[in-house]
């Protein structure tokens, strides 16, 4: 059996998180949920289920933001994928190599293409080291 391929979504918005979530179930991605910088945080420490892709807010409540969330992803996962998402315009000298910027509000297809992009790569991890 094949293993879904899990994403950390970290979004404040209640109900932002619950539709993305929703719609990566519907894909077959498993999700793990967090609404705060520090609940990220203490999902990635704990390691128990391995992510394949982050999606996070930049800017989130409390004291860990999204680029921190990120930065703290790519020191266990360097090659995974990021996509940040943020309502102000892209701040170019943060952008992170194999990471996506989405701005707020953005079309649901749009996500969902993405996870369904995202998705497929985790699924063929062979055919991204051929490439690299």
């Amino acid at each position: 059996m094949v293993s879904r391929p899990t994403v950390l979504i970290v979004e404040d918005n209640y109900l932002l998180l619950e539709m993305l979530t929703h719609l990566c179930e519907q894909e077959g991605i498993a999700v793990l949920a967090a609404s705060s910088g520090e609940a990220a945080l203490t999902m990635l420490r704990d390691g128990r289920t391995a992510i394949d892709w982050l999606f996070t807010d930049i800017n989130l409540p409390g004291l860990i933001d999204g680029w921190t969330v990120a930065a703290a992803y790519r020191e266990r996962h360097p090659r995974r994928p990021v996509i940040y998402a943020s309502t102000q315009p892209q701040l170019e000298r943060r952008t992170v190599p194999g990471s996506l910027y989405v701005r707020k509000p953005f079309q649901i297809r749009e996500i969902l293409g993405l996870a369904r992009m995202m998705a497929a790569e985790s699924a063929n991890p062979e055919g991204m080291r051929a490439a690299g």
